[in-house]
């Protein structure tokens, strides 16, 4: 596949509320650094270039972004790339953001935030990307405690105008319902990938039901998590990548997509090169013989 047709519409679209997006997103928390995302001693990526990759992305039709107001490094925030490289932003695009953890200047992990400091979060989203409402906020928690205040709060900033669409991340469940009892939930972001838990697949089949877009993060890096892909892959991916020749990496996004028509993807990274490929796996079908094979590995592997 040549630059000229590359386009993220190859992946089919989802709805986001009353927002049309291609499948195939991005994720900005590669963008800010080289190497392993938050990693102290990572070294700030070139700004031009990561301008550059953002402005790339849409040029193929990327119209989901996925940020955060704790994705920085030392030199670099991702929201600020952001509007440097998009804004004035086009109608079509998309932003979703994550409110709930922080971090403070040195980088370390702040505690939750509570119902009264979400506000100050939504409100630095917004600065950093200079938008008057934001498109879909997320809570992203960690735990299985009760979300009902925390995502009350964000429900009552959307009903201000503040917010257009909520979601939430690295949930389970019976968060989802929590959360629908108080305002409709657009979508779910979880680590989710070939090897992913089995009740990370009924969080996606639950989703399914309800029309709630799945977006999986580490959908490429698996149980590495921050530190990206895997340094070795089965021998039966890599005989399916070799077929197709394409990358393992691609095999792993396109699997992903043929999860459900409600699955999205926001693969990030720094390089345009393995955007050019993240984007073109949206284009990828996979055969019946090759779905067999990787939802075999995927259950191996769970």
């Amino acid at each position: 596949m040549t630059s000229q047709t590359i386009t993220a519409a190859a992946s089919g679209t989802w709805k986001l509320g009353d927002r049309t997006v291609n499948r195939i997103g991005f994720g900005t928390m590669r963008l800010t650094q080289h190497g392993e995302a938050f990693a102290p001693d990572a070294v700030p990526r070139d700004r031009d270039q990561a301008v550059a990759v953002l402005r790339r992305a849409v040029e193929w039709g990327v119209n989901h972004i996925d940020t955060a107001a704790f994705y920085f490094s030392s030199l670099r925030s991702a929201n600020e790339l952001i509007n440097r490289a998009l804004a004035p932003y086009p109608d079509d695009l998309v932003i979703a953001t994550k409110v709930g953890p922080g971090r403070d200047p040195s980088g370390d992990w702040l505690p939750h935030a509570t119902p009264g400091q979400l506000r100050g979060q939504v409100e630095e989203n917004l600065r950093q990307l200079g938008r008057d409402h934001l498109d879909v906020v997320n809570l992203r928690i960690v735990g299985t405690d009760s979300i009902a205040e925390r995502f009350g709060a964000l429900a009552d900033l959307r009903d201000a105008g503040l917010i257009r669409h909520l979601g939430l991340s690295n949930v389970h469940p019976h968060h989802l319902a929590e959360a629908q009892a108080i305002a409709p939930v657009v979508c779910v972001q979880n680590m989710y990938g070939i090897g992913a838990s089995p009740a990370q697949e009924e969080l996606l089949r639950i989703c399914g039901v309800q029309r709630v877009a799945f977006v999986p993060f580490y959908s490429i890096a698996g149980s590495g998590r921050t530190a990206g892909a895997p340094a070795e892959e089965s021998g039966e991916l890599q005989a399916i990548a070799r077929a197709r020749e394409v990358s393992t990496a691609q095999i792993r996004l396109a699997w992903t997509l043929h999860r459900g028509p409600h699955v999205l993807a926001i693969p990030g990274t720094g390089d345009l090169g393995h955007l050019a490929q993240n984007v073109a796996a949206g284009s990828l079908r996979l055969s019946g013989d090759e779905l067999t094979v990787l939802d075999s590995l995927h259950h191996e592997t769970a």
